[in-house]
C-alpha cells in the first residue's frame, strides 16, 4: 500500500500520515484493498494542461482522477488544483482544509465506483463524501 502526495504548487499538506490511514480504512470499508494512489497537488495551468491534453476538455476543474483500479485493488493518479479548492472553500463557506479533504476523497470515492455525472450519482457521492469526512474526525 502506497499513497503519496506530490506537491507541484507551495502549501503544507497538514496531517499527511493521518490522511493517508483515512484513505486505507475507506477504501477497505469498501472491501477493496489499497494498491498505489497518488495525489498531484497543482495549479489551475496545470490541471487545464492535463484535462485538455487527456480528457479533450477545455475547462477548469478541481479534481482529475485517473483510474487504474485491478480487480479489488485500488490504483490511480489524482490531480488536484489547489487553485480551485481555495475558490470553491471561499464559495461554499468553508475552510480550505475542510474542501480538500472533501476532494481528496471524492477521488477516491470516484476509484471506488462512484460517478456524479447526474443529480442522482452527485448526491449520492455528497453523501459518501460527507461519511467519508465524519470518519475522519474519529481516526
Amino acid at each position: 500500500m502506497a499513497v503519496s502526495f506530490n506537491l507541484e504548487v507551495e502549501f503544507n499538506l497538514k496531517e499527511r500520515l493521518k490522511i493517508k490511514r483515512w484513505i486505507k480504512t475507506v477504501v477497505e470499508n469498501a472491501g477493496m484493498k489499497l494498491g498505489t494512489l497518488s495525489y498531484i497537488f497543482c495549479s489551475d495551468e496545470k490541471i487545464l494542461e492535463v484535462n485538455r491534453q487527456y480528457l479533450s476538455h477545455d475547462f477548469y476543474t478541481d479534481i482529475i482522477t485517473f483510474d487504474y483500479v485491478e480487480r479489488n485493488v485500488v490504483n490511480g493518479d489524482i490531480f488536484i488544483s489547489v487553485d480551485r479548492v481555495k475558490d470553491n472553500a471561499v464559495e461554499y463557506g468553508v475552510s480550505f482544509e475542510e474542501e480538500l479533504k472533501r476532494v481528496i476523497i471524492h477521488g477516491v470515492l470516484h476509484l471506488l465506483g462512484l460517478e456524479d455525472h447526474s443529480e442522482q450519482e452527485s448526491e449520492r457521492m455528497r453523501q459518501e463524501e460527507d461519511k467519508a469526512l465524519l470518519l475522519y474526525k474519529t481516526l
